[in-house]
């Protein structure tokens, strides 16, 4: 079985990669969010040269030739490309072996915890713990992330007090029942992360996520040993070399690896079993509603060292009015899970009117076999 055509459909947000093979298999996968036609001229200038023709069966295989070919162009775009090629091919695979992507990482769960995952800095603690309490009510969720500090904000708030107000005001709305987790995208000075992860810990948040500028290792291991709270991080990361040290040196209490960006899921793979081997857990980072959701919830389901929860976006049309039913089914959460189909592959239909409306390129090269 070999790749015999790679085509997307793209547009600026959102670019669905379909592979087919020479043997009639046909697979749907995904390259990252956000300047999505972007990645799409990547996957066909820097992807389909090497691996069209190529076989199916070694993903990782593949992964290394790919990179190797383009080891002068080892940016962020490289990868986000690689992964709609490397998401299609996995889906493939469960189809052949008629299973889910998470049966064939080794899972029978028909189901796997969220936490529901707030995007928002421009609404006020009270709009957010209003929320909260809204969803809770509607889909049962027992974990709840919200925003601290401004995203690379150097100590500065993204308006005075806000951090201070919204760890009480959220605890107190939601009681202590609840699990809570923050997220400061890279927002805070070693002094001042170790300051606010001191009133975490007084409210009973149990996560802090990327309190420091994330290429700064040595200031969020600092902020790791100095409070007891789980420190997290990994999101922007793709460097095998970097996760290395990441892991080797304790940077953080659990990775955050983001499939689209990693590659796919070979690679993300790959770096949840170096961090198995260090007893560190893994909680995906999936914050839209794209195929990078149920990517998460497919490989988090499969691991030995997944985190407690997959990370659950509840930001609707007002905030991504691009991710509305471009595939089905859609994300179901009933009691603060998330639904695992055992469908074959992914287990989606990606929607054929959005596929008319999209940009479409095919790169094939039949003399290849």
């Amino acid at each position: 079985m070999k790749i015999s055509s790679i085509e997307t459909f793209a547009n600026e947000y959102l670019c669905f990669v379909r592979v087919k093979t020479n043997e009639g298999d046909e697979g749907w996968g995904q390259v990252s969010t956000y300047n999505a036609d972007i990645t799409a001229q990547i996957v066909h200038r820097h992807i389909t040269p090497h691996a069209l023709g190529q076989p199916c069966d070694d993903l990782e295989a593949l992964t290394q030739l790919i990179l190797e070919r383009e080891h002068k162009f080892p940016g962020t775009y490289l990868y986000r490309a690689l992964c709609g090629l490397d998401t299609a091919l996995w889906d493939i695979k469960g189809k052949r072996a008629k299973k889910s992507v998470a049966q064939l990482l080794g899972s029978t769960a028909s189901s796997i915890p969220v936490y529901a995952s707030s995007m928002r800095r421009d609404i006020s603690a009270q709009q957010e713990a209003e929320r909260f309490l809204e969803l809770r009510e509607l889909y049962g969720y027992h974990s709840f992330k919200f925003r601290v500090g401004r995203e690379c904000g150097h100590d500065i708030d993204q308006w005075p007090g806000r951090t201070e107000e919204i760890i009480a005001q959220v605890r107190k709305a939601l009681g202590d029942d609840v699990t809570l987790l923050v997220d400061a995208n890279s927002a805070f000075t070693p002094k001042k992360a170790i300051e606010v992860g001191h009133m975490l810990q007084d409210y009973g948040v149990s996560h802090f996520e990327e309190p420091c500028p994330y290429w700064e290792l040595d200031w969020t291991k600092q902020v790791r040993d100095a409070l007891d709270i789980d420190i997290s991080g990994g999101e922007q990361d793709n460097n095998m070399i970097v996760w290395d040290q990441i892991i080797e040196r304790n940077v953080v209490d659990i990775i955050q690896p983001d499939i689209c960006y990693m590659g796919g899921i070979t690679r993300t793979l790959q770096v949840a079993q170096r961090a198995a081997k260090a007893n560190i857990p893994c909680t995906l980072h999936s914050a839209n509603l794209s195929l990078v959701t149920l990517f998460s919830a497919h490989l988090m389901a499969g691991i030995s060292n997944a985190g407690k929860y997959v990370e659950y976006s509840i930001e609707g049309l007002d905030y991504y009015p691009w991710q509305a039913g471009v595939f089905t089914p859609d994300y179901q959460i009933e009691n603060g899970d998330l639904k695992i189909s055992d469908k074959p592959g992914w287990g989606i239909e990606v929607d054929p009117l959005w596929l008319s409306l999209s940009d479409y390129q095919v790169s094939y090269h039949a003399s290849r076999f």
